[in-house]
């Protein structure tokens, strides 16, 4: 058996998903397209701040909160006819969560290169 490097996971996961940038995530928001979820952890948020207008969904609970049984997602939380935006710090958990939901079925997934650090230079305001 050949266990794969987080490098090979991220590699094969970026062949199949959809990658977009800080701009156009900004354009997504702006029109009320996507659902923007930063799925950083607590701790990350609280020493960077996060992004307005986004929700926080960390890594770890991703598959639980989006899962459509749950109560997060029963509530309306979440638009599900709306594209799953996902950003992280740099790109590569958010590039293999989104590989993930894909595997749960949503077809309108993709991740925001560069995650936080690119968001955090374009025009999105962070509180």
């Amino acid at each position: 058996m050949t266990i794969k490097s987080l490098q090979t996971l991220v590699s094969e996961a970026m062949q199949e998903i959809k990658t977009i940038n800080a701009d156009e995530a900004f354009e997504m928001v702006k029109d009320n397209n996507c659902n923007l979820i930063d799925i950083r952890e607590a701790q990350e948020l609280e020493k960077t701040g996060s992004v307005e207008n986004s929700l926080h969904i960390s890594r770890g609970m991703l598959e639980i909160f989006l899962d459509p049984n749950s109560a997060f997602f029963q509530q309306s939380k979440i638009d599900q006819d709306k594209e799953m935006v996902l950003f992280c710090a740099g790109g590569v958990r958010s590039a293999l969560a989104v590989k993930t939901l894909q595997n749960m079925g949503y077809e309108k997934a993709s991740h925001v290169e560069g995650g936080f650090g690119a968001i955090s230079q374009s025009k999105f305001k962070i509180v």
